[in-house]
């Protein structure tokens, strides 16, 4: 029997889905981990990857025939040339690379996805600065350099992880102007997500009883991995991943590009997932409540009355979509002492930021929205659920599956057959 598994690393935790030939789901599995120091946040990723291949089960480790990794978009790290990582990493929403952006734009076309503090881009220019960078010899996404545990071959990516890089999705290559700026490192060797990149290292499958020919695919980011795994495939369908963040994506006909409103376009066979990701989302709401708080205050919501309140959650400030902005300051008050109220107002919040992008998407010329799938631990809040399908107007419809590891392992089982 042929199974396949599928890895998605989250911010704080990491999830995994073995499915067979039929894509039914044969074993789940989840580690969180807390990163204390960050500039250890690459050896907790290294440790929590091998440990859930320790968890998985004997009688299905050998039969594995492919993984696929994804990770979080836009979170990067400078490796030498083996592959150790010379800095900490920088996360997806880390936007200290603000400071690099009017270099950016003198080097970069107009509205262009990189012209933003968040893109791998502007992280490297603002890296390119570093003591460390003297010694660097790679430049990778998270779910790069976790495959390249897996396979031993470094300098790969995807062309999902690459489009914050710059790289163009439709002529699949670098752009001239990106190479003209001959970075003193190399960029990373691009493949379609899913495309089989070598077998597994020979001491791994011996040390986990994997088998030898077991193959690493390149990755997906997170966001993708759950649009991959809802079962959405038509124009005007798309989905929200209520994580963390909130990413949103619609399948459209047409691309649509603008870094002024944070808005990229991934390629997705022969259509795009048109999209953003706010920085908005599960980490603001579980800063104020515990999850059983959550779950218990929300039963005490009515979704069908308007809260007055006029939130714009963030933990800090800086906003990638739909406000493309890294100064944008959290709206948080007026507070209530009532929590219930204060729960109610946060989730209205987010919901108008969630409708805001998909509007600005049909605006810019995306295919219009038509039915919502929703991704990530937020889908299980009913009464969110209840309150976003005011805001959007359209059938909320649950997916085939949720989870972006289950995503990976879709791509991770096509890969295997190319």
């Amino acid at each position: 029997m042929s199974l396949y598994l599928g890895i998605d690393f989250g911010t704080s935790g990491v999830r995994a889905a073995i499915i067979d030939g039929g894509a039914n789901i044969r074993a789940r599995s989840r580690r969180s981990f807390e990163v204390s120091e960050p500039s250890k946040r690459a050896n907790y990723w290294r440790q929590v990857l091998f440990g859930l291949l320790e968890e998985i089960p004997q009688q299905l480790r050998q039969e594995i025939k492919s993984i696929t990794i994804n990770g979080t978009s836009g979170t990067v790290l400078l490796c030498d040339r083996n592959g150790n990582p010379l800095d900490e990493p920088l996360m997806y929403n880390d936007n200290r690379s603000a400071s690099v952006l009017e270099i950016l734009k003198k080097l970069a076309p107009a509205k262009h996805t990189v012209l933003s503090a968040t893109s791998s881009l502007a992280k490297l220019l603002w890296m390119s600065q570093l003591p460390s960078f003297s010694q660097a010899k790679y430049f990778l996404h998270q779910a790069d350099w976790l495959a390249f545990l897996l396979h031993g071959q470094l300098g790969i990516s995807d062309y999902h992880n690459a489009l914050k890089l710059g790289y163009d999705v439709e002529a699949f290559e670098y752009p001239d102007w990106l190479q003209s700026l001959q970075i003193p490192i190399q960029l990373p060797q691009i493949c379609a997500p899913g495309t089989p990149i070598s077998q597994i290292r020979s001491e791994l499958a011996f040390e986990y009883g994997l088998s030898p020919n077991c193959l690493i695919c390149a990755g997906t980011t997170d966001s993708i991995a759950a649009f991959i795994a809802s079962g959405a495939n038509s124009p005007g369908e798309a989905v929200t991943s209520l994580g963390s963040t909130i990413a949103i994506k619609l399948l459209s006909r047409t691309r649509i590009e603008d870094a002024k409103y944070g808005i990229y376009s991934h390629r997705l066979g022969d259509l795009w997932l048109a999209g953003g990701a706010s920085n908005t989302g599960g980490a603001v709401l579980k800063e104020f409540f515990t999850v059983d708080e959550l779950e218990s205050l929300s039963h005490q919501i009515d979704p069908t009355q308007k809260s007055d309140l006029d939130y714009y959650p963030l933990l800090k400030a800086g906003e990638r979509f739909p406000i493309n902005d890294p100064n944008l300051a959290p709206k948080l008050e007026p507070r209530p002492s009532d929590r219930v109220e204060f729960l109610h107002g946060l989730l209205e919040g987010m919901s108008r930021i969630e409708a805001q992008g998909y509007e600005l998407l049909q605006i810019l010329g995306a295919d219009r929205l038509t039915r919502v799938y929703t991704a990530g631990g937020g889908a299980a809040n009913d009464t969110w659920t209840d309150i976003r399908r005011h805001h959007l107007g359209v059938p909320m419809i649950e997916p085939n599956n949720s989870e972006a590891a289950y995503g990976s392992a879709l791509l991770a089982m096509a890969g295997s057959m190319m």
